[in-house]
């Protein structure tokens, strides 16, 4: 007898739908599964086995062939188990004749036919619905993850037997209940808050300048001087996401089985801060599934590099196109995968391999040779691309004694979000949702400049001997510092600001 059940797999952020076909016939007992399944799929014969005997079920005698089509797809992971299951039980005439064509069904069973989670539920779920299933039935320890999809009734269930007893028309199955987005981001709160940085008002300053645009920005100075606790307190003024952006990271941080089952939905803005060492495939993505790295884990967020200049020159190498086109493409022998990555790269480093070159705070023992082999870490081209440079001094010790506590983070971030609401209102139907994101013929539309303007930016330009991306980018953040001041037009002081964070000696 032939069964037909429908299940999806995962290739890069978008669920393939799989159509599982079970076959049982006479003949010498076996169980094959063909149509490119990987090493866990080709598994699943030994989980599928025992979960229908211990759900109640018999496991037939026959010659089984399980195809997964379409056939040149290459199906990985084990939330094919389920609806292998489902069709050898139906195959095997052990299942009424209810209609389950509209039903997807994902999930990956223990011995004991229990169902355990898997990774890239919401993706997966988000292409059921485009492709126009009515229903979906999922693990219960992924619920969390479909109370925010619409369109697809989801029901849930902790074990094989509830399915098959919803199958045969003699259970029912929980139904997720589904919630409306709201940003709970102003109920959280931030341990790292900028009104415990004493003094650092420059830096403080260019910090909500780069976060109100979504710029890059890299902060140098000596060992101590508040670079990690500034850059600490930028979750805590981070403008809140928007229900799309949130989705869109979700579906990252689920595809990488990073995705909190308590959240079910990322609703605060990606802070990632890798180790030094982590290899060129940890922070791009890859390996041999083509998983989502660190810089994508890092998408509509901040990627934090401490000590920038520790890390292999050959893993600063890889940001510089993700920072330009904001997406990353993954090409391995088995699949080619573009990830999103439009991240604000925070960066910190010394000045020098002992920290004190050209500092107040100690006497610099590192040579010139040193001091270069240290800096040419970070290549100029990814220099060119850090759209704010600050020099971060030593704090005097009676900024430290202050006992007054500066501008709250909250403070700040209302002023961030009223900025970003600016920036999000410009570019309605654009593919675009900030300043920095802004390209050649937005500028030409976004950042016109008076003759004033020009003739300062013309002279920075000679004298700082800047290059084309270099002017670009300091229109970007003189935009950026106009739309905090409610300004319509880029007038001199935001230009010169603009050029000030660019000017800095690092």
């Amino acid at each position: 007898m032939l069964a037909k059940y429908f299940g999806f797999t995962l290739i890069g952020l978008d669920g393939e739908v799989v159509e599982v076909e079970v076959d049982t016939n006479n003949g010498l007992p076996s169980f094959d599964i063909v149509g490119l399944p990987d090493a866990s799929v080709k598994e699943s014969k030994e989980r599928v086995r025992s979960a229908i005997k211990n759900s109640g079920k018999r496991f037939p005698n026959h010659k089984i062939t399980v195809n997964l089509a379409p056939a040149d797809l290459k199906k990985e992971g084990a939330g094919l188990d389920l609806p292998i299951a489902m069709g050898i039980v139906k195959a095997s005439s052990q299942l009424g004749d209810k209609d389950l064509s509209d039903t997807a069904f994902i999930g990956e069973l223990s011995l004991d036919g229990a169902l355990r989670g898997v990774s890239g539920i919401l993706p997966m779920l988000i292409s059921a619905r485009e492709k126009g299933f009515k229903k979906a039935i999922i693990p219960s320890v992924n619920a969390k993850e479909g109370e925010y999809i619409d369109g697809v009734e989801i029901k849930i269930a902790d074990n094989l037997k509830q399915i098959i007893e919803y199958a045969e028309g003699t259970g029912e199955l929980k139904t997720v209940e589904k919630l409306s987005y709201n940003v709970i981001s102003e109920s959280v709160k931030y341990i790292d808050d900028v009104q415990f940085v004493k003094g650092q008002y420059v830096a403080k300053r260019a910090m909500e300048v780069a976060v109100s645009g979504n710029h890059n920005i890299i902060l140098v100075g000596p060992p101590g001087a508040g670079k990690t606790m500034l850059a600490k307190c930028i979750p805590s003024i981070m403008p809140d996401m928007s229900f799309e952006e949130a989705l869109e990271t979700t579906k990252i941080h689920s595809a990488a089985g990073k995705l909190s089952t308590e959240d079910g939905i990322v609703y605060r803005r990606p802070y990632v801060t890798p180790h030094h060492t982590a290899s060129r495939v940890a922070i791009i993505g890859g390996g041999n599934s083509s998983k989502p790295g660190i810089i994508s884990l890092a998408h509509n967020g901040v990627l934090y590099l401490d000590e920038m200049a520790e890390y292999p020159r050959s893993v600063l190498e890889s940001l510089r196109q993700p920072l330009e086109d904001r997406v990353i493409t993954v090409s391995r022998a088995k699949a080619s995968v573009e990830y999103p990555a439009s991240f604000m790269l925070v960066g910190s480093m010394n000045p020098c391999p002992c920290g004190y070159y050209g500092t107040k705070q100690g006497e610099c023992k590192c040579s010139s040779s040193q001091i270069i082999k240290y800096k040419s870490k970070v290549s100029g081209p990814l220099m060119d691309r850090m759209d704010i440079r600050i020099n971060v001094e030593s704090v005097k010790y009676d900024d430290l004694t202050d006992k007054t506590n500066g501008e709250s983070s909250e403070d700040v971030r209302k002023r961030v979000n009223r900025t970003r609401l600016i920036q999000r209102e410009r570019f309605l139907g654009e593919d675009i949702n900030s300043n920095a994101e802004m390209g050649e013929r937005h500028l030409n539309v976004y950042c016109k400049l008076s003759k004033e303007c020009e003739d300062i930016l013309r002279k920075a330009f000679d004298s700082l001997k800047l290059s084309a991306r270099a002017r670009s980018r300091i229109l970007k953040v003189a935009r950026t510092i106009a739309d905090m001041e409610l300004s319509q037009d880029i007038e001199p002081k935001h230009l010169l600001e603009a050029i000030g964070y660019r000017s800095e000696e690092l």
